[in-house]
Parts: structure tokens; C-alpha cells; sequence
């Protein structure tokens, strides 16, 4: 499993080129890069956590073993760089995939809280363009020496992989990445305050996902996650059929999420009261961002996913 099964060579060196800085304050340092909390050039011993799978042998403490018969690794100042955890929604809504964005599966389609469905178009599907994404997103950050991990979620946290900065860990963020949509509905902000229990310290986290769920619910989760100092990203990816409600005549809707709800309508009649819900929940969105201090960054899956991150690093480093 390498990088390049999901980003091609082209796109892949523009990102190579990327650096992405904290804003706020991390645990640790990084050539310079991050403000440490940390007064001056710490290599201290910090705690112990237990040992997992694929860890360095030579970071093992052979005197802890010797008096608990258990592996622990020695944790150290140094090796708290910016860690930075993504969040990736797998559920349901995000199989769908248009006729305009050019890839892969499709499914049904849900807005401002609602549910319908989608016609099978064949487009590339919001998880296709998350998975993208995610694969950068990681190879970024190891790529500057940072920590990074991975948490997929549908109505309750699911894969998890543990924050880590050595190179080899890219194949353990990519693979569970391959896994396809849970059909799963999913309630954002339940999840995230799940998954906010999980988190032992703090970091960047970068939210990729649709944004579909209830607003009210996602501020209280995002401010949750600030009042333990995460810097939070929020990529939101929709379809462009999301966006405009191209569709016309008679059309059967199917729920991706519960496939026996299905409905035949007028599309065009809908058309005018799907764009005032979609204009309102994507206002509400933005406000609950921007009032917890998170960065809100809509993509749409018919653009390429390299050209919206470089738009947004070049945003950062104006406002950083």
C-alpha cells in the first residue's frame, strides 16, 4: 500500500512542497517550526504508555518490563511535535457521488439535517475525495516531521490509529482509509464528544466530513475540543449536486442510510426549498466555526482536492 495507489505523482509534489504550521501553541517542538509550551531544549523523560505494535524495540523501558512482566515505551519531550489527529467520516452520506466528480461510486444525498437520495451516476463519491485527502493530509505531516493519526467514525468511533511521526507509519493511516462507507447514519456531534474522551492530549485536529448533521449539536462538540486546546480544522466536502439541485422532472430519492425510505417527486418543485435549507444549515455551520475559533474549509468534490489545500495553506500562512 503506497501513497501514490492514492494521489498521483503530479499532485503529490505539489503537496510535497506544502508546510503546515500551528497556529496556537503545541506540546514539543519541531526545528523551530511550532511554539513549544515548554521552556527551552527539553529531551526529558515525560511518562510511560504502553507498547503498540510496530513501535521502536529501542524505545522500550527493559526496567519496567522487569518489575510488571509488561512493554512500555519512554516517552519524551522531544517527541511531542505538533500531533496532529484526522477525523474521518465514513458514514453513509458519504457515498454519494455525482455525475460531475468524475470517479467512482454513488449514493443517496442528505442536506441541512434532511436525508434523500441519489441516482447511480457513477461520480467520484465525497469518501473517494476524503480518502484523497486524509493520504496528504498524513504524508504532509510526516513528511515535516510531525505527528500524525487517524480516527474514522460513522455513529461511534471506529478505527483508530495512534498519533506517531516515523515515515512507516503513512501504510498505518492509509489502510484503514481503504474501508469502504459504513451505510451508517452518523450524529456529528455525538461522535466528536465521543472521541473528544479519547484524546489524552492536545494537538491539531483536522475534521474531514460532510458537515450534514445538527448544527447546534457540532458547535457544542467543536467548543468541547477548543476547551482542550485543539487547534481544529474543518474540511467540509459535498457533492456539486449538493450545492445546486440540478435535478429535474420525476425522480425517485433513496436514502443511502435506510435504502426502504425512498420517494418518486417532482425535483423542480423541491428545488427552491432544498437550496433555502442547504443556504441556511451552511450559514449556521459557518457561525458555529467561526464563533469556536475553527477554520471552516468547503471543497467540492468536482475540483481538484490538491488545488482547495494549497488555496487554504496559502490562506494560513497570510493569517498566521
Amino acid at each position: 500500500m503506497r501513497i501514490l495507489d492514492y494521489i498521483k505523482p503530479k499532485e503529490l509534489s505539489r503537496i510535497a512542497r506544502l508546510q503546515m504550521l500551528a497556529r496556537g501553541v503545541v506540546e514539543g517542538y519541531c526545528n523551530g517550526r511550532h511554539r513549544s509550551p515548554h521552556k527551552g531544549f527539553s529531551v526529558e523523560f515525560k511518562e510511560h504508555r504502553p507498547y503498540v505494535r510496530g513501535d521502536d524495540l529501542k524505545k522500550i523501558d527493559w526496567k519496567a518490563y522487569g518489575k510488571s512482566d509488561r512493554l512500555y515505551i519512554r516517552e519524551f519531550e522531544e517527541e511531542t511535535n505538533l500531533r496532529c489527529t484526522l477525523l474521518v467520516d465514513r458514514s453513509g452520506s458519504m457515498a454519494y457521488g455525482g455525475s460531475r466528480g468524475g470517479g467512482m461510486k454513488a449514493g443517496g444525498m442528505k442536506a441541512g439535517g434532511t436525508k434523500s437520495g441519489g441516482s447511480e451516476t457513477g461520480g467520484k463519491t465525497k469518501h473517494d475525495f476524503a480518502v484523497q485527502l486524509a493520504a496528504s493530509l498524513t504524508y504532509l505531516m510526516l513528511g515535516q516531521q510531525d505527528g500524525a493519526g487517524l480516527i474514522t467514525f460513522d455513529d461511534a468511533p471506529r478505527e483508530i490509529v495512534p498519533v506517531r511521526s516515523r515515515p512507516s507509519h503513512l501504510r498505518a493511516v492509509l489502510k484503514p482509509l481503504t474501508d469502504e462507507v459504513s451505510r451508517r447514519e452518523t450524529d456529528l456531534g455525538g461522535v466528536f464528544r465521543k472521541i473528544a474522551s479519547k484524546l489524552k492530549r492536545r494537538g491539531m485536529l483536522i475534521i474531514i466530513s460532510d458537515g450534514m448533521g445538527d448544527v447546534d449539536s457540532i458547535s457544542k462538540s467543536l467548543a468541547l475540543f477548543r476547551s482542550k486546546n485543539h487547534e481544529v480544522i474543518f474540511f467540509q466536502i459535498l457533492d456539486p449536486d449538493e450545492m445546486d439541485f440540478p435535478f429535474s422532472g420525476r425522480i425517485q430519492f433513496r436514502d443511502i442510510e435506510n435504502p426502504a425510505n425512498e420517494h418518486t417527486v417532482d425535483a423542480r418543485s423541491l428545488q427552491e426549498a432544498y437550496l433555502q435549507r442547504l443556504a441556511e444549515h451552511q450559514s449556521a455551520l459557518v457561525e458555529a466555526c467561526r464563533q469556536n475559533r475553527v477554520d471552516h474549509v468547503p471543497l467540492t468534490t468536482d475540483r481538484p482536492f490538491a488545488d482547495g489545500l494549497h488555496e487554504y495553506m496559502s490562506f494560513r500562512r497570510r493569517v498566521s
